[in-house]
């Protein structure tokens, strides 16, 4: 088949796993990456960040972004070393979130790879980061912001569309035409009901759709957020303990913000100190306030919400809240336990039987969190293990990811089967499972690809 009559696709990322979103569409004239995610959890896969890229580089044309997530964008600065040049486009909101995260991932980067020379506990001599402060602020200079829900053309027979989508504030799911055939990447899609983010969009059309299938094999809880929260923080005081809740920086956090805030509102929870330590979450705050079109936070919410905590922006006030024994509410990074500042907390609360350990989210195999989900006696923590003693809860009723259900009716108002329907962005159970889910409802065959490999789609 001559390159004039396919495309080709291959799976670089998030093919059997959850994190690492690489996809590369090569039309024959132009390479397009769509997202560019760092590998997560299992040491075998973080170790496939180090790896030689499995395509040119220098090659492709362009990156886009579905939106700012550290599995979606995490990836960039290290294209950057390996000499890509083009433009990297997404809404206003992803790219603000990206250059947070990618700056806080360079500095975190950096900072672990001198902590482990400095004590030992690295393999490697030296160690070193992935990739460093300038290759991220190399990234962010390629930046270059494109409209949701409006067409634009970026070559000649390859046009584009961003479409609202939830899951946290610039999320969009990619439609992308291409010599008459529309491919859509669902990025990672929101749900329904969100306490911040109105409701997805959804496809019309797709000739070829990736499916992210993060929940394909779950429904999430019913159970209701507000009063399930008051009861965990009420249960915690009582037992004169600290509530530690490690939360992703983007939407989450802000979430629990202003979920907080409401109950402190209505008088459902003790006065007690309310702290977000997390750099990263608090430069998020800003991204809030400066997008307000892309949520439903009102003015008067945000302001009371943020002047409610005490925001930490330094190691030093950190310590200040850990050696205040007082009951409390921490809410800190990473939302995987994966690193941040919730790893100090944890190194002096998690051997106490008062504390409670709020898990806030996915959890994905190889981090720390899906270790204490699952049951774990002891944490590892910068070389030392830590003895569980604290409550760990799993309040899964804050996903800010689709579950099966919703998952399926996102796809319900695509009006003709795809040609082609690929199952991505989940574990081996919950693509299976959600596989099976597609087929039973709407009789569409669909493929589950292996990583790295690469599929031919036919041009007529």
């Amino acid at each position: 088949m001559s390159t004039e009559n396919k495309i080709t696709v291959h799976f670089l990322g998030a093919a059997g796993t959850v994190t690492g979103s690489k996809f590369l569409i090569d039309t024959g004239e132009h390479k397009i990456l769509v997202d560019c995610g760092l590998f997560q959890g299992l040491k075998e896969l973080r170790l496939k960040n180090w790896d030689q890229f499995p395509v040119n580089v220098p090659e492709i044309d362009a990156v886009v972004l579905t939106h700012g997530h550290m599995d979606h964008t995490g990836y960039l600065p290290r294209l950057m070393k390996m000499g890509f040049k083009g433009p990297i486009h997404g809404t206003r909101p992803t790219l603000e979130i990206a250059e947070i995260i990618l700056l806080d991932s360079a500095k975190i980067q950096e900072e672990e790879a001198k902590k482990a020379n400095q004590e030992g506990y690295s393999k490697h001599h030296p160690a070193e980061p992935l990739y460093d402060l300038k290759d991220a602020e190399e990234a962010i200079e390629h930046f270059n912001s494109l409209a949701e829900g409006v067409w634009i053309e970026l070559y000649p027979e390859i046009n584009i569309r961003f479409q609202y989508n939830g899951h946290i504030i610039g999320a969009t799911f990619i439609e992308m035409d291409i010599k008459g055939k529309r491919f859509v990447f669902s990025g990672d899609i929101g749900r329904p009901q969100d306490k911040l983010l109105r409701p997805p969009k959804k496809p019309q059309k797709a000739d070829v759709l990736f499916m992210e299938s993060t929940y394909g094999d779950r429904v999430h809880s019913e159970e209701n957020l507000e009063d399930r929260l008051k009861e965990i923080i009420n249960n915690t005081y009582a037992n004169g303990g600290t509530l530690i809740i490690p939360s992703f920086a983007v939407e989450r956090t802000q979430t629990l913000m202003y979920v907080i805030w409401k109950l402190r509102q209505a008088h459902a929870i003790p006065q007690m100190p309310l702290i977000m330590d997390s750099p990263m979450a608090a430069n998020v705050l800003k991204v809030f306030e400066d997008n307000r079109e892309w949520h439903t936070l009102k003015p008067e919410e945000y302001t009371g919400m943020c002047n409610l905590f005490r925001i930490v922006t330094s190691y030093k006030e950190t310590w200040e809240v850990i050696n205040d024994e007082k009951p409390k509410i921490v809410i800190a990074g990473s939302g995987m336990i994966s690193g941040g500042r919730v790893l100090t907390y944890l190194q002096h609360y998690i051997g106490k039987i008062e504390t409670t350990v709020l898990l806030a989210g996915f959890q994905a195999a190889g981090t720390r969190g899906r270790k204490l989900l699952e049951g774990a006696s002891e944490l590892k923590i910068y070389g030392k293990e830590y003895p569980v003693e604290a409550e760990v809860i799993n309040l899964e009723v804050l996903s800010a990811h689709a579950d099966q259900p919703e998952m399926l009716d996102w796809m319900s108002e695509i009006k003709t089967a795809p040609e082609h329907t690929f199952i991505i962005h989940g574990e081996a159970e919950a693509a299976a499972t959600f596989k099976e889910k597609i087929k039973e409802r709407y009789g569409w065959e669909s493929t589950v690809p292996e990583l790295y490999s690469i599929v031919e789609i036919p041009i007529d």
